[in-house]
């Protein structure tokens, strides 16, 4: 396929390039992982914390969004966004052979993914902010197809359709935000939600077995193929249920068979050993919340669990642990480094934990202390990713420790 000149929509494709003799010491726009994986740790700072002075009203909140909305919109089409970018574009690169973003064009993607965080403090038009905020994935969209399309995994095709879903997601959020669609503010938010959880369910089936194999000597982790088809077909069924406003018993079945499928699957998954390598640990206490988020959603369905904390099971345990799990193991291995996480960053994943803990069971079976809750659960949440940046932040700005380009 002829592809143009390298932009944020049409990357240069070409096959991966061979190790140059002398690398920069400074190359944060190497690889896809290092700018998104540095603005995602940073925003996962700045959002959470905005939003802990948002809720006890010492920040007015963007008029375009509002205080709720705000919040969940950035956690998911903000912070998670950038961690997907980070992680397809460098994945991506490894599946099919083919360079993805590099140099200027990754940084005029990022630049657009930076955009859509701060216009709205800027008092631009809400149509503006719209444009360039839903723009974002679908130019991520484009960047990929190039290098899945040249490789040899059909498969990976279903990438770039699931990254235009969310992109409708948005649209569904910024129609609401904008007062052109009657349709509940939830909406787009939880499409979102179950989008990103079918890409952590296919992608965990792609490198769970392979870092856990990598992680233990003579590990055998099983994958059931039943058991993979099931969870892709409940995931889909469930974020139909959601979209058609359909609540009570049958999303209370499809998520709690979910959650036995996923608890099958991790148990496949499971060594002895695992919970001896924090950086491989940190990754199965993630699909663990992952359980516990669709049992916990198959309560709150039924009326038994506060369905906030149910939620934020998902984002702030599922989602908040993996990401950070992804992001410290990605961005070791593409750096040439040692698979062994700092000590700091093995006191953040702690800290992660604990934050999930506070705002799922503390906030869902003591509700009256939902303040006390949530500001503790924040302010974990804040210090995990103070540490991560710390950390990470040279790690992901300076070259290769090989020597090698990327």
């Amino acid at each position: 396929m002829a592809v143009k000149a390298p932009s944020p929509a049409t990357p240069r494709v070409g096959r991966m390039t061979t190790p140059a003799p002398n690398t920069p010491r400074w190359t944060p726009l190497a690889l896809g992982f290092r700018p998104f994986f540095l603005l995602a740790g940073l925003a996962a700072v700045a959002l959470v914390g905005i939003w802990l002075a948002l809720a006890v009203g010492r920040l007015p909140p963007p008029t375009h969004y509002g205080l709720v909305d705000w919040h969940s919109h950035e956690m998911l089409f903000g912070y998670t966004a950038a961690v997907i970018a980070g992680f397809l574009l460098t994945a991506v690169r490894n599946w099919s052979g083919v360079d993805t973003l590099t140099g200027r064009s990754l940084g005029a993607l990022a630049a657009v993914w930076l955009a859509g965080r701060l216009m709205p403090w800027t008092g631009a038009p809400g149509p503006v902010i719209a444009l360039v905020d839903v723009a974002f994935l679908p130019l991520l969209a484009l960047a990929l197809l190039g290098p899945l399309r040249a490789g040899r995994n059909r498969m990976n095709l279903v990438l770039p359709p699931l990254l235009f879903c969310m992109a409708l997601a948005n649209v569904l959020v910024h129609a609401r935000a904008l007062g052109w669609s009657d349709l509940a503010a939830t909406t787009g938010i939880r499409l979102m939600l179950d989008l990103v959880l079918a890409l952590v369910l296919l992608v965990g089936g792609r490198v769970m077995p392979f870092f856990t194999e990598m992680a233990i000597d003579g590990a055998r982790p099983r994958v059931r193929r039943p058991v993979e088809l099931a969870g892709a077909a409940l995931i889909a069924l469930l974020a139909v249920l959601h979209l058609a406003g359909i609540s009570g018993i049958p999303v209370a079945l499809v998520a709690g068979t979910l959650a036995l499928v996923q608890a099958l699957r991790v148990a496949g998954w499971y060594q002895p050993g695992v919970f001896a390598v924090p950086i491989l640990a940190v990754l199965y206490s993630g699909f663990g919340w992952l359980v516990a988020g669709f049992g916990l959603h198959a309560l709150a369905a039924l009326g038994l669990f506060l369905p906030s904390a149910a939620t934020h099971a998902f984002t702030v345990g599922a989602i908040g642990v993996l990401t950070l799990g992804m992001m410290a193991r990605v961005a070791l291995g593409h750096t040439g480094r040692p698979m062994r996480s700092a000590l700091a960053v093995d006191v953040a994943f702690v800290l992660l934990n604990l934050a999930a803990l506070v705002r799922v069971v503390l906030s869902g079976l003591w509700p009256a202390g939902h303040g006390t809750w949530l500001n503790l659960s924040g302010l974990l949440w804040v210090a995990a990713f103070v540490l991560f940046v710390v950390v990470y932040a040279p790690i992901l700005t300076r070259s290769r420790a090989d020597g090698n380009p990327g």
